[in-house]
């Protein structure tokens, strides 16, 4: 009798153990996340994450290490975490301050949480991720709050991968929840279908699927999911990679040719709340390129935003090749005229593909909201942009090997003139194909189009115009009511030869010279000149017929003249 006991005895003791020590991915999640501490809202000056067990066992952390890409933390003592309990864990030199608010575990080498956003990860003894989160500060969806002193909380604990979805800001008085049940504590079921968000070859077989969600592991590892298009078909292999889960790598049989754009297909994936992928389960696929000049070039700029707002670049591909982003560096120029503030766009490898467009802010979620975004895909947040003064500047963009691949020295003198405010107003490019630094191929953003058109086809773009005579003016009735349409006549000329000085004087249907457009101008063989309707003091001028007065000459003597009938129209 005495031996039965002591035998049932060990054995609830093994039991015991087993139970405190084994664990399976999710069992315990990250549920909050203090990345920047400052500016104080009510919490110690600190950086932190707290975890809560999920599951209804209890677990040991003992040697559970927390980290980033940049390395794992020291390892955590020997505690069972209790079946919902939380747990606080920081640097040791924080966990004295912290301790006020619940259990808390101080470790060695405590990642630095990057307030750009990170993969963050919790990774048990046997350096299995039990759980991890890539978080970025639009999950805020508050401009106030990314800019630091408030938290990130999980939504549902038990919907722990479905990403930006079930994460926010902390609507507590203090700024964050530590120890806790968190302030938006709620039912978040996830019954959305994953999402094929990008594809991108790191070699001609090897290609790396990024999903806006963790998947299932197994569902995501199998390569018949997966089809690409133009004779490559089903992949020879495909492994989902630990951490988020989001990306699977795929082996192929048949390498991708550089020069073909690729349509790759996913198909029976699904999320790790049993959601199948539908719709959005393509994406393009290429090997991609250096960036060479103007490659990619500078397409609009918002260098003076609104009081809340935030600046930003719009860069547009117009070459053939697709183009890493990861390769690709913006900047401005320092008083001496150096490069300087040089940034990375982005730390992956993000393609971007020929005549597609991609901005580059410090807070997407901002310009979202205050423009119209037809592609809201087409955006990449960057922790901090150059400097791009209000009046005037440059905007660089260089490649990785320090080479220029487009520069814009712009100036707010470029906008529409009758704009009265231009805080918020964008400035477009008008010709892709045209110079960077002409300022008639620049112009304000309709004021229909919302003064601004991230990640689409500009409200003032005009296409190549196909020049049949020397000079020619496009449209015949135009009217500059900053609209986007027809807002501007554009006077195009095409010479044989280089090296024509051109003047071009408006004239009214009375003939009285009422602005002079160019003066001297050294023309090349091809080019264009713009006018807004406005007179030489920038006022309006009367509607009706006016006539464009193009004289050319060249250093031997010769000239030639042109004149060409506009009508000034404004919108009734």
């Amino acid at each position: 009798m005495f031996r039965s006991v002591i035998i049932t005895t060990f054995v609830c003791f093994l039991f015991s153990i087993s139970t405190a020590t084994a664990q399976n991915r999710y069992d315990i999640v990250i549920t909050e996340i203090m990345s920047d501490p400052t500016p104080q809202v009510g919490l110690p000056n600190f950086e932190w994450i707290e975890i809560r067990n999920t599951s209804a066992n209890p677990i040991n952390i003992q040697n559970w290490r927390v980290g980033d890409a940049g390395g794992v933390s020291g390892a955590l003592p020997n505690f069972i975490l209790q079946p919902d309990s939380i747990a606080i864990i920081c640097g040791t030199t924080a966990a004295a301050t912290m301790q006020q608010f619940g259990r808390t575990f101080g470790v060695t080498s405590f990642p630095s949480l990057a307030n750009e956003g990170e993969l963050f990860f919790l990774r048990n003894a046997a350096g299995v991720t039990i759980h991890a989160v890539e978080y970025t500060p639009s999950w805020f969806n508050n401009a106030l709050k990314s800019d630091g002193g408030w938290t990130l909380e999980m939504v549902d604990v038990k919907n722990p991968c479905s990403g930006a979805g079930n994460w926010r800001g902390s609507v507590d008085v203090r700024g964050g929840t530590p120890g806790i049940k968190n302030s938006v504590d709620g039912t978040n079921r996830d019954q959305t279908p994953p999402q094929l968000i990008r594809a991108f070859a790191t070699d001609s077989v090897t290609i790396v699927l990024t999903f806006n969600e963790p998947l299932d592991s197994l569902r995501g590892a199998t390569a018949a999911n997966y089809s690409i298009s133009n004779g490559i078909g089903t992949p020879l292999s495909a492994i989902t990679n630990p951490q988020v889960f989001n990306t699977v790598q795929l082996r192929l049989n048949t390498p991708v040719a550089r020069t073909t754009t690729y349509t790759i297909t996913a198909t029976n994936v699904s999320d790790c709340s049993g959601n199948t992928i539908g719709g959005f389960n393509t994406a393009k696929l290429g090997l991609s390129s250096q960036a060479d000049s103007l490659d990619v070039v500078i397409n609009e700029v918002l260098f003076n935003p609104r009081s809340d707002g935030t600046d930003y670049v719009e860069l547009y591909n117009r070459s053939n090749k697709v183009i890493n982003l990861k390769n690709l560096f913006l900047a401005n120029r320092s008083s001496t005229g150096a490069v300087a503030n040089l940034k990375q766009i982005t730390l992956a490898d993000v393609p971007l593909f020929p005549s597609e467009y991609i901005v580059i802010s410090e807070d997407e979620a901002i310009v979202k909201r205050q423009y119209t975004a037809k592609n809201p895909a087409a955006f990449i947040n960057i922790s901090s942009m150059p400097s791009y003064s209000d009046d005037k500047g440059n905007v660089l963009l260089l490649n990785n090997t320090g080479a220029m691949v487009d520069a814009l020295s712009y100036d707010q003198k470029w906008h529409f003139a009758l704009i009265d405010n231009r805080e918020g107003v964008a400035l477009e490019r008008i010709n892709p194909n045209a110079s960077t630094n002409n300022k008639d191929n620049w112009t304000s953003a309709a004021k229909d189009a919302g003064y601004g058109t991230p990640t689409s086809q500009n409200s003032q773009f005009r296409q190549d115009l196909q020049v049949q005579g020397e000079v020619t003016v496009t449209p015949e009735v135009f009217s500059p009511d900053n609209d986007g349409f027809d807002d501007f006549l554009t006077i195009s000329y095409r010479f044989p030869q280089n090296g024509y000085v051109m003047n071009v004087t408006v004239f009214d249907a009375s003939g009285r010279p009422v602005r002079a457009l160019q003066r001297n101008a050294l023309c090349g063989q091809t080019g264009s000149f713009r006018w807004d309707g406005l007179n030489d003091k920038f006022g309006k001028l009367p509607l009706g017929p006016y006539i464009i007065f193009t004289e050319i000459f060249n250093l031997e003597g010769k000239v030639k003249r042109f004149k060409n009938q506009v009508v000034l129209a404004r919108r009734l």
